[in-house]
């Protein structure tokens, strides 16, 4: 590849907050309240270190050497759960919470699939180091001599276990190794720039992750199926207004769980939202209204989406 790599290339597209719409879905994350609070405290710390000083000089003055240990750590985090948990829908949108936690515009950049490359030598590399060559020019310009970020960037990389897998793989491609080599050096030329960005990794498979990628990260921020207690709240929030009683609630928190003698594990948070509610409207529209024992019936039909097994390759 002999031009330089287009934005459209690159990124699936470029979002700014604060916004009405992130900040409207990720009010839609339900029970995942650890997680939203976690993350934007981390990432606040990551993209605007002034603010832990401010945090510093009112309740610890004096603490600057434990400071330098926290402000210390790359600039990365590991999203890692089941398919369907919320990580990137979470990873999308949380920069809104962060943008109005700080007080300052964040841009999220969404790394292109395409950023994969189709094998080619040194394609990967290329198009990798590029993404991060424009990731730190736009936070170059938003750096402070105060210590407090006019701004921030936030690069995104979804299905990262594809992207930067571990280099220890017997099967691995000399291409693959080359194009985890760029990533980590990204990481490394944003740490030591300190500048006002971050990278946020989403992957089903924490363990395919290469080592060295492991050890940057800040955090490694964990997400789980719903429990009995979230299924029940994602359901009764959704249903009870429309005329389910607790009966029929009862019964499809069962039906969405793990089973007994069957499976060994129970509804996604998406399977709930995308595949379990629109059906049991669907089965309904246009003649009828909702049934408990029917809505009960069809959530008891539906498969859930199997969890990934760190031997399995993404699909």
């Amino acid at each position: 590849m002999n031009t330089k790599p287009t934005l459209d290339e690159l990124f699936e597209r470029r979002i700014t907050y604060p916004d009405i719409d992130p900040q409207a879905r990720l009010a839609r994350l339900v029970g995942l309240d650890e997680q939203k609070n976690r993350l934007a405290k981390i990432l606040g710390l990551l993209v605007n270190p002034g603010g832990l000083a401010d945090w510093a000089k009112k309740y610890h003055p004096g603490a600057q050497a434990l400071l330098d240990t926290v402000l210390r750590r790359p600039p990365l985090i590991v999203l890692a759960g089941d398919v369907g948990s919320g990580k990137t829908e979470l990873a999308e949108t949380i920069g809104d919470a962060v943008a109005r936690q700080e007080k300052i515009d964040i841009t999220l950049l969404p790394l292109s699939l395409s950023t994969r490359g189709q094998g080619r030598v040194g394609e990967m590399t290329q198009l990798l180091s590029a993404a991060f060559d424009y990731t730190l020019a736009e936070a170059t310009k938003l750096k402070s001599a105060s210590g407090r970020s006019r701004g921030a960037v936030i690069l995104l990389v979804d299905e990262a276990d594809a992207l930067a897998q571990s280099r220890e793989a017997a099967q691995m491609h000399h291409e693959d190794r080359a194009g985890v080599n760029a990533f980590i050096r990204g990481i490394d030329r944003i740490a030591n720039a300190k500048l006002p960005a971050a990278v946020l990794m989403c992957t089903n498979r924490l363990n395919a992750l290469d080592p060295a990628v492991r050890r940057r990260a800040a955090d490694v921020v964990s997400f789980a199926r719903p429990s009995d207690e979230q299924r029940r709240f994602v359901l009764s929030s959704r249903l009870e207004p429309i005329g389910l009683g607790r009966h029929h609630i009862d019964g499809l928190v069962s039906a969405t769980g793990p089973q007994r003698g069957g499976r060994d594990y129970g509804f996604t948070f998406s399977d709930l939202t995308q595949r379990l509610l629109p059906t049991i409207v669907l089965d309904a529209y246009p003649t009828s209204a909702v049934d408990g024992a029917r809505a009960v019936e069809i959530a008891r039909s539906i498969v859930p989406t199997p969890p990934f097994k760190d031997g399995e390759m993404p699909r």
